[in-house]
């Protein structure tokens, strides 16, 4: 970065901080992950430099015949790992990509029915704040609150008593499977189309450690940063005859120009999905979310649903007498980024919350496994039983800097 070192190095300062922040903290917030050198060699191309209003072949400008080879590679990768009829990899995130499927299927007014966000849903599934809460009508599901799990039977009843026009399956914190044929009964008895946002869940999928939504759902939805560990960005999946109307719908209906940059690292992550490696990795994110959440809950912490089977895991805080926020602040000064997460019968404000959401993507990335984890799970456990112990946080700080230095971000070899 010697141009931007020279150039701009308040820029370069920020960028260069953030790198040392990445590398020196266990990065533990379920939806982030760290791209692989050549994905990271991808976004920052030349492609950024070119304007591509339209589809491969089908384009506005000319100039376009390398970019449509980068796009319809993104295309076909995408196809073939996730066995659907139809792909557009142009949204710019999830939220534009749900954004489109609304606007392909629905009229404003009309009612969905969504995950609650308290429960683990997500903004874009109906939340007031958010535009799917504005435009449409929303009616909301959760989870059992005696399991704390789905209740599919109770979903159905909701289904047939709101007649929503559109479901959306699917969650940003929710820690177990996720019965994608179930769903598409209570869709069928109801007459509604079937969406399912696999944002979180995506690279599971594709690896085939989670049941797919393919077979069952009208439009798919998804990021591309989460567990497929590629850039910032989104891809909507549908059956052949939503094609045209859907790519009408994201160009020109919602957006102009695609990244192409981000559309060529969104290939290059995808052949990555595709390799055996990643396969094994996938693996290994679940392995070490089970083993991580069995130390949590052996030192005593309320996880929702208690456990986990997926990359996730909910830690219910109530019984600590310490709120999520103070839980996220606590575990940052020992270098362990989480978020705080609201939880089923959450009686807090969303900024404080009474929960904090634990991925283990990116610290498998890195190479860890169940012994990092066994560690990972007492430091957090014995910092929180005190969150006022400056002594207890030093400590643990030191040795995960250690860890850190153990496990580094960047290697020669990619895995």
């Amino acid at each position: 970065m010697g141009l931007l070192s020279t150039f701009d190095p308040e820029i370069f300062q920020a960028i260069k901080n953030e790198e040392y922040r990445q590398m020196m903290h266990l990065e533990m917030i379920a939806s982030e992950n760290f791209v692989s050198p050549a994905v990271l060699e991808a976004q920052a191309c030349v492609m950024t430099n070119k304007y591509a209003e339209g589809y491969p072949g089908k384009r506005y400008y000319a100039g376009c015949e390398f970019v449509d080879v980068a796009e319809q590679l993104a295309i076909d990768r995408t196809k073939s790992i996730f066995k659907c009829e139809h792909a557009n990899v142009q949204p710019h995130s999830g939220s534009q990509a749900n954004m489109a499927v609304y606007m392909c299927l629905l009229n404003p007014g009309d009612t969905i029915l969504g995950m609650s966000l308290s429960h683990g849903g997500h903004l874009t599934h109906g939340s007031p704040v958010n535009f799917s809460g504005k435009l449409y009508k929303v009616v909301s599901y959760g989870v059992d609150p005696e399991t704390e799990v789905l209740n599919y039977d109770e979903i159905l009843k909701i289904a047939e008593q709101t007649r929503p026009k559109l479901i959306m399956c699917g969650a940003s914190a929710y820690p177990r499977i996720i019965r994608f044929d179930r769903f598409k009964e209570i869709a069928d008895k109801v007459g509604a189309f079937l969406v399912a946002d696999i944002a979180h869940i995506a690279g599971l999928i594709a690896t085939d450690l989670h049941p797919s939504p393919e077979p069952y759902c009208d439009f798919v939805t998804t990021t591309t940063h989460k567990t497929l560990r590629g850039p910032r960005g989104g891809i909507v999946m549908c059956k052949e005859k939503f094609a045209k109307d859907l790519d009408k719908t994201v160009f020109p209906g919602e957006q102009g120009g695609p990244f192409m940059h981000t559309i060529a690292a969104k290939a290059v992550c995808l052949k990555e999905v595709m390799s055996e490696s990643f396969k094994i990795y996938s693996q290994q994110i679940i392995k070490n979310a089970k083993r991580l959440a069995d130390v949590l809950i052996s030192k005593g912490f309320r996880l929702i649903s208690n456990g986990t089977d997926n990359h996730l895991m909910l830690v219910d805080l109530t019984d600590k007498n310490i709120t999520g926020k103070d839980a996220e602040k606590t575990l940052e000064k020992i270098g362990i980024t989480v978020n705080k997460n609201t939880v089923p019968r959450e009686t807090r404000s969303p900024f404080v919350a009474s929960g904090i959401r634990i991925g283990t993507p990116a610290i498998t990335t890195r190479g860890m496994k169940e012994k990092e984890m066994e560690k990972i799970g007492e430091w957090i456990a014995y910092v929180l039983s005190d969150i006022t112990n400056d002594k207890r946080i030093g400590s643990i700080k030191e040795e995960v800097l250690k860890l850190c230095k153990n496990y580094p971000l960047f290697k020669e070899e990619w895995n």
